[in-house]
């Protein structure tokens, strides 16, 4: 029987979803955050790796896209929710098992844990007959589960399950209690005076009266008093006990692995589905991403910061998305403009729709093509650590250093306001290198600068400016477009700030 995955195209895939540590760029990228409020709920499941592991196949990640496009049907979302809410379900009674001290009571706990089992699979495969699926995933999955519950093994399962429960329902007894002793003993037909009692009592009962009936505690823990009855009742019913304690001995590995990967994998969609719901509520778009592995002429529109979105959509506060697109030659943004304008939520946001479409997502935006990189490496500005005994300057140098070593044309660079630390013309001059080795590469890259020369150093820069009210130069517009960077708008608007606009000085100077 075929065991296929809902994450990936071929049982061989040589994707290593064992890593354990998260990429160097998520922090900056802020992609950590977006990952952190994704799985809040879902911690159970160690999703992470997941995603630390991007896809490189552009037919793996079309796979992907043909899980969630079907996963975006609503019939097909709320049988898969409700299969992993009993799935759960199922655990939550394993986990209590584990907890228990007394045998039947344990056994007990399990075997409705696989009754939960066998009712959640035996329903998604009916459900699945029933609902239109395109996708191979989901046609492979429910292929797999088809065969499944017609084996002998599954059918015998749920078969010995059901009886079990079944025969315990039947189990009757009674609790003599005189004085000190506690005595049990099989039902026997004995009269139920309950009724006879309530008659009688009935009489006296004048109107709305209190109710002083107590409602015994329904604790999962048994006490030793309901632990030693339940032994005795055991004895009133060997053949019935014995079966319960080979039935749990012989299926203790009842959950086929297939089934455990499903319900694991398919949080991945489900996580990301719900959690951008969220901005799709606040109108905003998201798109499948064409994507290539080869072509680096890339291109959004209507893109934005998902970690930024994740917090001005419940403050109400507008979301503003910018496009970009690169084409022929062009492989190298560069970002100049005043400051707090959106440069580094741009180059954030070219990072994060990169990372988020090699992952098989859809992305922030209304329409997008993206490249398929081998790695995302981001040079963001950092505190300097006394452990180096390195200054800031030789620290930057350092990491980029690394990072250049690594790189190849099929990686994308995120640098953000690098060379700070120094003067203008040893800022010019370092990145006027690290750009040249960049494009020797024919990497995609985001800078983010100060430096207007550097936007202009090559066929394959691209020049891309965050501008201002022209109006009112102090106010950021966060839209980010192409021009060239003549550095005004920053300038204005710090003249402004200071008071050296040419209607202040003449004011000012006026007799």
């Amino acid at each position: 029987m075929r065991s296929p995955s809902i994450l990936f195209d071929r049982p061989d895939s040589n994707v290593d979803t064992d890593v354990r540590e998260e990429p160097s760029s998520f922090a900056d990228l802020n992609v950590d955050q977006v990952l952190e409020s994704m799985i809040a709920s879902r911690e159970e499941y160690d999703l992470n790796p997941f995603f630390y592991a991007p896809l490189h196949d552009v037919a793996a990640v079309r796979y992907r896209h043909e899980v969630l496009r079907d996963l975006e049907k609503n019939a097909v979302f709320e049988s898969i929710r409700a299969f992993t809410h009993k799935i759960w379900a199922m655990r939550e009674h394993l986990a209590r098992a584990e907890k228990l001290h007394y045998t039947y009571q344990k056994e007990s706990w399990f075997l409705d844990a696989v009754e939960i089992y066998c009712d959640a699979v035996s329903s998604l495969a009916e459900e699945l007959t029933l609902l239109e699926v395109t996708s191979r995933g989901f046609q492979a999955f429910r292929e797999y589960l088809a065969d499944y519950t017609a084996s002998d093994g599954f059918k015998s399962l749920a078969a010995e399950t059901h009886k079990l429960k079944d025969d315990l329902a039947r189990v009757k007894y009674c609790v003599h209690i005189r004085g000190n002793r506690v005595k049990v003993s099989k039902y026997d037909g004995e009269a139920d005076y309950s009724v006879d009692v309530e008659k009688t009592f009935a009489k006296f009962k004048q109107g709305a009266v209190k109710d002083y009936r107590v409602k015994l505690p329904d604790w999962p823990d048994m006490n030793h008093v309901e632990a030693r009855l339940l032994d005795l009742v055991a004895r009133l019913y060997p053949d019935v006990f014995l079966t319960l304690d080979k039935y749990c001995a012989r299926h203790r590995n009842y959950l086929a692995k297939t089934i455990g990967n499903f319900d694991h994998e398919v949080q991945f969609y489900l996580a990301y589905l719900e959690y951008i719901e969220r901005f799709k509520s606040a109108g905003l778009p998201f798109c499948y991403p064409h994507v290539s592995a080869r072509s680096k002429e890339v291109y959004a529109y209507e893109a934005f910061d998902l970690a930024l979105a994740n917090k001005l959509v419940p403050e109400r506060s507008a979301v503003v998305c910018n496009d970009f697109f690169l084409k022929d030659p062009e492989r190298i943004f560069v970002v100049t403009g005043p400051n707090q304008g959106g440069k580094t939520t741009f180059a954030r946001m070219f990072g994060q729709l990169h990372y988020l479409a090699s992952l098989g997502y859809p992305v922030p935006g209304r329409k997008a093509r993206l490249f398929l990189p081998d790695r995302v490496f981001t040079h963001f500005e950092k505190e300097e650590d006394l452990a180096t005994l390195r200054g800031k300057l030789e620290d930057e140098l350092v990491r980029l250093h690394d990072i250049l070593q690594q790189a190849t044309s099929n990686s994308i660079l995120i640098m953000n306001e690098s060379f700070t630390s120094t003067t203008l013309r040893d800022a010019l001059v370092l990145g006027t290198e690290v750009i040249k080795q960049i494009i020797k590469l024919d990497s995609l890259c985001v800078c983010v600068t100060f430096v207007d020369e550097l936007a202009s150093l090559s066929e394959t820069t691209v020049s891309i400016v965050s501008t201002v009210v022209p109006d009112t130069p102090a106010v950021r517009t966060y839209k980010i477009v192409r021009k060239p960077a003549d550095g005004l708008a920053y300038a204005a608007a710090i003249a402004q700030k200071c008071g050296l606009t040419y209607e202040s000085l003449r004011r000012r100077i006026a007799p």
